[in-house]
């Protein structure tokens, strides 16, 4: 699964113009399974980016968590971080996940969040979304499981 995380001071999500989830301080987390991603991978990815020490702490320091600081996460499907862009000008997705697996997984890795103590917000599986945020930092990373794989 690839991840794209934000730390924000707030963020939402709108389909046809009405909300349908938003955060305060936390993170935004815009994900993309890939084909041949499992459950397991989605766990792991959740369990390291709710323990990621990105927020700072009374020194200053990005040393506290999402969790230490009492975050909440939206988390939104965006199959275009699968984007292959290595020939021509049109990148090509054909490396996410089916439709159907890619909700699957999106929808295992909120809930693996949540498992881990996080308010979780989400947006909408396959909508076209307008996606809000104050980046706060800017803190800005990315987490792809396939590179935890190769080693």
């Amino acid at each position: 699964m690839r991840a794209l995380i934000q730390r924000v001071t707030e963020a939402s999500v709108k389909v046809d113009g009405a909300v349908v989830g938003q955060t305060g301080p936390g993170l935004l987390i815009l994900i993309c399974a890939m084909a041949g991603d499992t459950e397991a991978e989605g766990q792991l990815l959740a369990r390291k980016i709710a323990k990621l020490r990105i927020f700072t702490d009374a020194a200053g320091k990005m040393n506290r968590s999402v969790l230490d600081m009492g975050g909440s996460a939206l988390v939104v499907s965006q199959f275009t971080l699968a984007a292959d862009t290595r020939s021509g000008n049109r990148p090509g997705f054909s490396s996410a996940a089916r439709p159907d697996v890619g909700e699957a997984l999106y929808l295992q890795f909120a809930d693996a969040l949540r498992d881990q103590g996080l308010s979780v917000e989400t947006g909408q599986f396959g909508a076209n979304m307008q996606v809000g945020l104050v980046n706060d930092g800017p803190v800005t990373l990315w987490m792809d499981t396939e590179e935890w794989r190769q080693g």
